[in-house]
């Protein structure tokens, strides 16, 4: 705990068991109170390593998504009576001796949303990001800032923490079970006018870690383009969304 806060970490993994060791045994278990990994039906031995390692083990029966696993992950994290939950990727990209600062600035009630960006400082191009990728994360950040009014150095790390409102308050359910979850729920906390800080990430890229194809990135890219449109036409009251208008009294309210 910290702040009298207890803090879930989740895990939505699929085919992760090369790497899931590596990444457990760098969680702070000093500060969090409990693990939770959901295995999307992998085909390799990630569930039954993670029991081995003594983590809360949830199986799909059948593969949902990257998306789907989260919905799964954070319903189990508030079952659990979390009061901040961060989400590690089970592949080791992202460091987890990063999760005792994030959660911190949530439990001492700074923000209630803290992403970990690779963007801020050098810790992308440094940990071997495709250049490719560096660019096209840049042009569809500049795009999502301008549409969304806000400022955010990315809007596609997959090292995230979150307080139990948030994941209370969203309509997750009404959002893609695919890779376009993540910018879709970061919309809605913007949305929500929840407050979000970063911190910088070094990530690592190689080849067990997780990466989409570039078809899927590219539909990936224009899912992001729709989000920011939809999240602009709510605004301006044009179109009723599934998923902001149910986040519109609160909007207003704050």
């Amino acid at each position: 705990m910290l702040n009298g806060k207890k803090i879930v970490v989740v895990m939505p993994a699929y085919n992760a068991a090369k790497t899931l060791r590596a990444t457990y045994q760098e969680i702070p278990l000093t500060i969090v109170d409990d693990v939770i990994l959901v295995d999307d039906k992998s085909d390799d031995n990630t569930a039954a390593l993670a029991q081995e390692l003594g983590i809360s083990t949830i199986i799909h029966s059948q593969n949902l998504g990257y998306g789907g696993n989260q919905k799964t992950c954070y319903q189990a994290a508030l079952a659990k009576g979390a009061d901040i939950v961060i989400m590690l990727h089970p592949d080791y990209q992202y460091t987890p001796k990063l999760i005792l600062p994030m959660a911190a600035l949530i439990a001492e009630g700074l923000f209630d949303c803290v992403l970990g960006s690779r963007i801020l400082g050098t810790g992308a191009i440094k940990g071997g990001m495709p250049l490719y990728k560096y660019f096209a994360n840049r042009l569809l950040t500049l795009f999502q800032n301008i549409l969304l009014g806000h400022k955010l150095s990315e809007y596609h790390t997959g090292y995230r923490a979150f307080s139990k409102e948030i994941l209370q308050t969203l309509p997750l359910e009404a959002n893609s079970n695919d890779f376009l979850f993540d910018n879709q729920m970061l919309a809605q906390i913007i949305f929500a006018r929840f407050s979000i800080g970063e911190i910088t990430c070094p990530t690592l890229y190689f080849e067990d870690a997780s990466s989409i194809s570039p078809a899927r990135a590219a539909k990936y890219g224009l899912g992001v383009l729709a989000t920011s449109i939809e999240y602009r036409a709510q605004l301006l009251n044009l179109v009723t969304s599934p998923r902001f208008s149910p986040l519109c009294h609160r909007r207003l309210a704050r």
